[in-house]
Formats: C-alpha cells, sequence, structure tokens
C-alpha cells in the first residue's frame, strides 16, 4: 500500500473526528426534563418511563423540620431514624468501626452525594431527601447513604429509572464502569455498579447500590482503594439492612435472599453499543469521553478488509468516542463498530476470515508491520488484537485494532496510537471484551 493512501485516510479520519468532536460539544451531558429513557429492571424486564430532570440549583425540598414539612404532605420518612446507622454499616467491612460522620436534609443536602450524579435531586417535586455518610477510621474507607422521598411509588419507580440513568451515562471525568449488577430480594428492584477511579497499583473504587423501595429511592455507596474491583457483596448486605429499615414506612419490602447477578448497567443513548462510561481510562485526560454517531466505514485501515456488505451483515453501525473538552490532537478516538449476521456461522466466518487479514497483512501490505497483542477466548467471545504500523515515508501511523464476535455478532474496534496517549493491551483488549459484551443489545 503507498504510503500517500496510508496518510490521506489519516487524515480523512481525523478530519471526520473533528467535525463529531465539534458536533458533541454542544450535547447537555445531564438529563433534560421530561426525556424517554429504557432501562432494566427486577427480572431483566425491559420498561420504558420518562426520567426526571433539571437544574443542579433545584428549588425547596421538604425535610424534617418543622418549616419544610407541610401538614397536609405525606410523613414518610420524616425524621432520620430510619437511617442506616454505624451498626448497619458494619457489613460494609469487618475491619475497624464505622460511625456516622453527618446527616443532612432537605436543602442542606449537597448538590453531589454519589459517583455520576448530575444534580442534586432526580425528582424534583418529591417529598424529602436524606443524606448520610459514615467513616471508617481504622480502614480509612467512608460510605453514604442517599434517599430521595417521591409522593407515591409510580413517581419512585421514574425517580429510581432517572438515578440509574446517571450510573449508567455517568460523565465524571477519570472514572470507569467495572462492574454492573442486578440485584434481587433487596427491596423491591435494583443495580449494583462499580466504578473504577485513576488506575494505578491500586485503584480507587466506588461501589454504588441503587434500590427502588415503595416510595423511597435509595443509594448506599462505599468507597475503597484495591488492586482489583471489589465483589458486590459487601454493598449488597448493607443496602439490604438499609432498605429494610425504611420499607416499614416507604413501603417495597424485598423478598427471599439477596442476590447480586452479573449485568451491566443498560446504554439507553446507543443500545449495542458502549456507553462512555465503558471507555478506558488514560492518565493524561482529566475529560470526560462523549460519544457520537458514525458512518461504518469499509475496508478499515487496509490490513483488515473489510467489507460488511459483502459479508451480508443484515445490519452494521459505528459509534465514535472523543474528548471534546480535552486537548488533544484531532486524530484522537475510538471507533466502535458493531454488524449483525443472519446466522452464528456467518457471523463466525467474518470474524475468522478478518483477523486471517490482519494475520497476513505484512504478505499484502508493503509499508505495514503488525503485531498480535492478544487474544480473547471464552465460551461466549472469539477475538483478537494487534497494534499495526503504517510507515507512509515521512512518519509512521500507528493504530490498535480490535476484532472479535459473539453469536451472530462481530464487532470491530480501533484506535490511533498517538504520543502520550496509548493504551496498554491489556485496556485494549478489556474495551474490545466490553464492546462485545455491550453488542448483544444491537437489534
Amino acid at each position: 500500500m503507498a504510503g500517500s493512501h496510508r496518510a490521506s485516510r489519516g487524515g480523512g479520519r481525523a478530519a471526520a473526528r473533528e467535525a463529531r468532536r465539534q458536533q458533541t460539544r454542544k450535547r447537555n451531558q445531564t438529563i433534560a426534563a421530561g426525556v424517554a429513557v429504557v432501562v432494566l429492571v427486577g427480572g431483566g424486564g425491559v420498561a420504558a418511563l420518562n426520567a426526571f430532570g433539571g437544574d443542579k440549583a433545584s428549588g425547596p425540598k421538604a425535610g424534617n423540620s418543622p418549616s419544610d414539612d407541610k401538614p397536609s404532605q405525606s410523613k414518610v420518612l420524616a425524621d432520620d431514624k430510619s437511617l442506616l446507622d454505624a451498626a448497619g454499616a458494619k457489613t460494609l467491612g469487618a475491619t475497624g468501626a464505622w460511625a456516622v460522620a453527618k446527616t443532612a436534609d432537605g436543602d442542606a443536602a449537597p448538590d453531589s452525594s454519589f459517583i455520576c450524579q448530575p444534580q442534586r435531586y432526580a425528582d424534583p417535586s418529591g417529598l424529602r431527601t436524606w443524606v448520610r455518610t459514615f467513616q471508617n477510621p481504622t480502614s480509612k474507607e467512608t460510605a453514604v447513604q442517599y434517599v430521595e422521598v417521591s409522593n407515591d411509588q409510580p413517581t419512585a419507580a421514574k425517580t429510581y429509572n432517572a438515578v440509574v440513568r446517571w450510573l449508567s451515562q455517568c460523565s465524571t471525568p477519570q472514572t470507569r464502569l467495572s462492574a454492573g449488577y442486578l440485584t434481587t430480594g433487596v427491596g423491591q428492584t435494583g443495580v449494583i455498579a462499580v466504578f473504577g477511579q485513576t488506575p494505578g497499583a491500586k485503584t480507587k473504587y466506588k461501589t454504588v447500590a441503587v434500590t427502588l423501595v415503595g416510595q423511597a429511592t435509595m443509594v448506599v455507596e462505599h468507597d475503597t482503594v484495591a488492586a482489583a474491583p471489589p465483589p458486590p457483596n459487601a454493598v449488597l448486605a448493607t443496602a439490604n439492612t438499609a432498605a429494610k429499615k425504611i420499607c416499614a414506612e416507604s413501603g417495597g419490602c424485598g423478598t427471599g435472599a439477596p442476590v447480586a447477578k452479573p449485568a451491566l448497567l443498560p446504554n439507553t443513548d446507543s443500545p449495542g453499543f458502549m456507553a462512555p462510561v465503558d471507555l478506558p481510562l488514560l492518565p493524561t485526560i482529566n475529560k470526560p469521553w462523549v460519544s457520537a454517531t458514525a458512518k461504518a466505514a469499509d475496508q478499515g485501515t487496509g490490513c483488515e478488509k473489510l467489507d460488511f456488505k459483502k459479508a451480508k451483515a443484515t445490519k452494521y453501525g459505528s459509534v465514535t468516542y472523543v474528548t471534546p473538552e480535552a486537548k488533544v490532537p484531532t486524530e484522537f478516538g475510538l471507533d466502535d463498530t458493531v454488524a449483525k449476521f443472519a446466522t452464528t456461522n456467518a457471523a463466525a466466518a467474518f470474524v475468522s476470515q478478518s483477523r486471517k487479514n490482519v494475520d497476513n497483512c505484512e504478505k499484502n501490505v508493503s509499508n505495514a508491520k503488525v503485531e498480535s497483542t492478544g487474544t480473547l477466548q471464552t465460551s461466549t467471545i472469539k477475538g483478537e488484537s494487534w497494534k499495526a504500523t503504517y510507515d507512509t515515508g515521512k512518519s509512521k501511523i500507528v493504530y490498535r485494532i480490535g476484532i472479535a464476535g459473539s453469536g451472530d455478532r462481530a464487532v470491530y474496534l480501533l484506535y490511533p496510537v498517538l504520543k502520550d496517549l496509548d493504551l496498554t493491551d491489556a485496556a485494549f483488549n478489556e474495551t474490545l471484551a466490553r464492546a462485545v459484551d455491550r453488542s448483544a443489545a444491537y437489534k
């Protein structure tokens, strides 16, 4: 392949990314009032509900003070006696003693109490809000319980869905969704999300449980520092204890033993594709990833020789992820393409041929150098990743390429390697696996 052709393709991709970067700068990352969302609810079903939204500077909210609690209002959770106490927080960790640090209600509640919270209230017209923080001086761990009480249970269900969407579309910088779970036996329905922040030898993790408990939407967050994402057990047990304390007043008590089943939070913005919070973290970028729909281009960088039409894909599409507020070159970003086929055999054949094309690229493209950077092999996923370098004569253009399949779907990832903006092999392969997991929702 001629060097001038490679340089041209690189410039075209940079221009396309810059156009999408300009487009995403205008995108509001908070939830607009009345926007429709689709989220997973108990039992793995899907429900469409209207989410709440609004500015951070919400209007007055009832607390437990006489001036806030009008006589005509419900008295559900009107005081803090039903909140989680220090003894109840012990299930977060046996080391040391937990203590209540502070309890706030109504307008005394901070604008942001837990990770990924873009505004003070999910239900601006609700009855009251409680925020209680905990500290463990021995382990240096912290925790928070956040409770919003709505006027009725149907409104609380909308509030719950709004909070889940806050987590699934999280735009907090240097934050990645490490794991997710659906919970049963705790309140009416719930989820647990584990977020990692600024990876290193040890990473700060925030494990967040969101539970619908009758008229109440409850969040329990536990902050830890560890070498690997913590299991959900501790937060699951604590959320169950907390839900039992409030459900006597709010309704929605759980039945059965508490269980957390692995399941990613739904990406309602682009089903079948990664949410920005799925993207890898780079120490040099302290701005959130943002997604934008892109046109799926055939051929790839040249090695892949992708041709979705010839392969008879029944449907395919792409999403580009950029960091519009970060000071990075215009070509920086990651492309995620998903293709759906009529049969699993057709998808497997496409993935197999594409992998062979890249593995044999050096034989067919004179200015290319390709090295494999890992394989994905599980009971449901098969794939491979590479680092491909194209010598244009004036410069070298480097890409990370990932191709994998699962069932009737194939996924193709492309990431340009730039100075101080490379990913590790492990981080890219983990992103490829996440993209394949997300593709299950591509219909």
